[in-house]
């Protein structure tokens, strides 16, 4: 099977943490090696950000090879994703020719602005009429705007768009169940949705990693909380419940480096509020974190606090669980997915850093529960969420999409291979 994903502003070879790379980028990147492991030939479009990029870098990791193509829309640099909307006419173009120099069997694309210079590409050129395209979101706009309000910065029509979207692609695979319920409320019918969760490399994140020396504890309980430093990721109210929670430390891996940690607005902010609570002294800021050294942190750690006050999936957990450790999560978005209360984990409301402190008081008291949650953390993260799997899960929504749109096509024929 020949296999186009669009992803106009997370490229798979994006250097990790900026403010917009981050886990679409991991997920993109993940997919085409899966992919392409599987025997499809895999190209991801996605746009040319840098004056230096070549047109297409072969992508090769344990005998796997996918291309990156760059696609010139918008001048060639950095741009916040939220500010490319301008620009995805001309990627649409661009993308058309492109895959006409095909053919391919199916195009994937990845977040609204991709989606939609996707059906544009397609629809719009004759050569392309009856190529299936299927899409995911990753995050949807009416979630966003109904959290942030007036800081969404979103452009204007996003809501609307990705309506169109939902109603004009062939299918929409969904990461979350609760994805398809707000899309259920826009119109976009469940029928024209199937959940494929995010993945987590289990080769990776693995109960046998030992734990982190660094940073060497202070308390008798460590709570980790981990992932990109801003509001909505409810680092705050993990701070604030601390003060109900003695001889236990908080440590907070993400961020900027350890060193320009000091100039974070958040970090600053985050600061401020262990301060006013009293527990400054048990708050250890780590930054960001190499990689390959995550696994480690998480290990060190007793517990996992992943409370976002919103999250489209949210990884941590699963890598949290792959791991073996448990998780204490919101019960928001993907999360009620993944963390199962009572089996690898607790689920809290938002924004309630007293019930989150009662959540992690019982399980920082019980050795036993949290390593049966872990075991079992360990069990849901290889059975449901390991990349093979997600792979396989995403060729059988494109084996259907291309059946329906060619009728006695797919894999069983041996004829989109």
């Amino acid at each position: 099977m020949r296999i186009a994903l669009v992803s106009e502003h997370a490229s798979p070879l994006a250097t990790l943490g900026g403010a917009d790379a981050g886990g679409q980028n991991v997920h993109v990147a993940a997919l085409a090696r899966e992919l392409a492991g599987h025997g499809h030939d895999v190209t991801v479009f996605t746009r040319r950000d840098s004056t230096t990029l070549p047109d297409e870098v072969a992508v090769e990791e344990s005998g796997v090879r996918y291309l990156v193509r760059h696609v010139s829309a918008g001048p060639p640099d950095e741009v916040p994703k939220d500010d490319l909307w301008p620009h995805m006419s001309a990627f649409a173009a661009e993308l058309a020719l492109s895959l006409q120099d095909g053919p391919y069997d199916i195009v994937h694309s990845h977040f609204w602005m991709s989606g939609w210079a996707t059906l544009r590409a397609v629809r719009g050129t004759r050569s392309l009429l009856g190529l299936p395209v299927v899409h995911t979101f990753h995050a949807l706009g009416v979630v966003k705007r109904r959290h942030q309000g007036d800081a969404d910065t979103s452009p204007p029509g996003r809501l609307e768009v990705e309506r169109d979207i939902g109603l004009g692609v062939d299918r929409v695979i969904a990461t979350a169940t609760d994805e398809v319920r707000e899309l259920e409320a826009q119109g976009i019918g469940a029928d024209r949705c199937t959940v494929v969760p995010c993945g987590v490399d289990v080769r990776h994140f693995r109960p046998d990693v030992a734990p982190a020396a660094e940073p060497p504890r202070t308390a008798t309980h460590r709570v980790l909380v981990l992932g990109r430093m801003v509001e909505r990721k409810g680092i705050a109210d993990a701070v604030t419940a601390l003060q109900w929670l003695p001889d236990t430390e908080l440590v907070i891996a993400g961020g900027p480096r350890a060193d320009v940690l000091h100039l974070d607005p958040e970090a600053s902010r985050l600061r401020g509020v262990a301060a006013e609570a009293g527990v400054a002294e048990r708050v250890r800021f780590l930054g960001s974190v190499n990689h390959e050294d995550v696994p480690g942190v998480i290990r060190a750690a007793d517990v996992v606090c992943s409370v976002p006050w919103y999250e489209p999936f949210g990884i941590v957990p699963v890598e949290a669980m792959a791991c073996g450790r448990p998780v204490v999560g919101t019960a928001v978005g993907g999360l009620l997915d993944t963390v199962v209360p009572g089996v690898t984990g607790e689920l809290v409301p938002p924004r309630d850093p007293r019930v989150l402190s009662g959540a992690l008081r019982d399980l920082l008291a019980d050795p036993g529960l949290r390593a049966a949650y872990g075991a079992d953390g360990v069990r849901r993260a290889r059975e449901r969420f390991s990349w093979p799997q997600v792979a396989e899960r995403t060729l059988q929504v494109y084996d259907e999409v291309i059946g329906l749109a060619t009728p006695g096509r797919g894999r069983e024929q041996g004829a989109v291979r």
